[in-house]
């Protein structure tokens, strides 16, 4: 495919060294025997476009390859693919991918360069892996001396995982995100218009009000005037009265019906709140979501304390998950056995007989399920035969991967442990 950038000046330099993947592996065993890091240009080619993309932001790729390249008017994914052609054909660019690489990771290339042996290598990347400390990490590892190769393609698959399962589970949530942001802005925009409305409403009837007291007075003092006289039966104040007080019952109609439809206002702007406080709780709980499944594959900001928690939770629990989906179930299950724990699904009772969930459940010491994929009756059963068995369970709020994650990572073990049969539905109630 032809490159969308082309050269600012320089020409291909290919290397004479690195000719084919055996040479390659040559190249690697030379520089672990001789003691040295290996460099970028001395790895596998296939092995650049993921770290290019892992260890360097887009920014970071776009300043340093304008060196080379023209990169005005080239997309991302344009300057991606020409610097991980060129980081195997000409040696300046590796050189500068490999100087800036080492900048932007110099604090964890240092701490890994303490690592005596393979062993020690590979501990440090759990470590790094388990804390969302994943690109600079990759990068030391990936040049380390004492990294064989069997090694480096352990690393190369963890990244590799990591970026599908994230990537899974947020497309379908951000989308959902975005449009429960969108309808949230329209119901506010909506209340909006409603608040102004009945501030005019409301000064409509203040106005009412005022013009009727108005009336009501002047009728009043009418009658006192005409009571001190003593013309009661005179026929121009009897007229006056009369037309004041056809005014009068007008305004009070007009007031009426404006309060009235104050009330209606007042009643559907009630309405309108309840319904924004529910899309913003939504939308909280969609961003715990996504924080959860971000903190997977956490690329510079690494939040350990989630990626413990939920390592914590899973590791050496029977956990059972009933319902979902086939889309996002895979998803679930890599990432409750890549936590450390047992994974078993039932359906519900869709194609799984009903009689195996009885056997599921007792196997099981930690159940969950999405809300959304069972019925109220099912899941209502569902929690009354966990609270007869003493099993913890967590109803999630969906079926994805990241509703999962949410929810798993809010159970602390210590909570986990602390948490009473009785918690949960009344048995006869629910």
């Amino acid at each position: 495919m032809p490159s969308a950038v082309t050269w600012v000046g320089q020409t291909d330099i290919p290397y004479s060294d690195v000719d084919d993947c055996c040479g390659t592996d040559h190249a690697v065993e030379a520089t672990s025997a001789a003691g040295a890091r290996l460099r970028l240009g001395e790895m596998d080619s296939h092995l650049h476009c993921s770290v290019i993309g892992t260890c360097l932001s887009t920014a970071e790729l776009r300043k340093l390859m304008a060196r080379f390249i023209h990169v005005e008017g080239a997309s991302d994914l344009d300057v991606h693919h020409e610097a991980v052609r060129l980081a195997s054909q000409n040696a300046e660019v590796s050189r500068a991918l490999h100087k800036a690489l080492d900048r932007r990771h110099a604090p964890v290339v240092q701490r890994f360069a303490r690592a005596k042996d393979e062993a020690a290598v590979a501990t440090l990347w759990d470590q790094c892996l388990k804390s969302g400390e994943v690109p600079g990490a990759y990068w030391a590892v990936l040049t380390h001396r004492r990294a064989a190769s069997d090694l480096r393609q352990r690393v190369f698959g963890d990244v590799h995982m990591l970026s599908h399962l994230v990537g899974a589970a947020n497309r379908a949530d951000i989308r959902r995100l975005v449009a429960i942001e969108q309808e949230n802005a329209e119901w506010r925009e909506r209340a909006e218009r409603q608040q102004d409305r009945l501030l005019e409403l409301a000064t409509e009837r203040d106005s009412e009000r005022a013009e009727c007291q108005r009336l009501q007075a002047r009728i009043l003092e009418l009658e006192r005037a005409a009571e001190s006289t003593g013309s009661s039966g005179d026929a121009s104040s009897t007229a006056a009265a009369d037309a004041l007080s056809a005014q009068l019952a007008i305004q009070t109609q007009r007031r009426e019906a404006a309060e009235a439809a104050v009330a209606v206002h007042v009643a559907e702007r009630s309405r309108h709140e309840q319904q924004l406080d529910h899309l913003r709780k939504q939308m909280a709980e969609l961003v715990q979501e996504l924080a959860a499944a971000e903190t997977q594959l956490r690329v510079v900001h690494a939040q350990p304390d989630a990626a413990s928690a939920l390592r914590e939770t899973l590791t050496g629990r029977k956990l059972l998950y009933v319902g979902g989906r086939p889309s996002s179930n895979p998803a679930i299950r890599d990432l409750v056995l890549r936590h450390g724990g047992e994974y078993q699904r039932h359906d519900g009772g869709i194609e799984d007989r009903k009689g195996l969930l009885a056997s599921a459940l007792a196997w099981a010491d930690l159940v969950t399920f999405p809300v959304d994929c069972v019925d109220h009756d099912s899941a209502l059963a569902l929690k009354r035969s966990c609270i007869r068995l003493s099993k913890r369970f967590v109803p999630l709020r969906s079926a994805s991967v990241a509703s999962f994650a949410a929810g798993i990572t809010a159970m602390s073990p210590a909570a986990a442990s602390a948490a009473s049969p009785c918690d949960g539905p009344c048995l006869k109630h629910g």
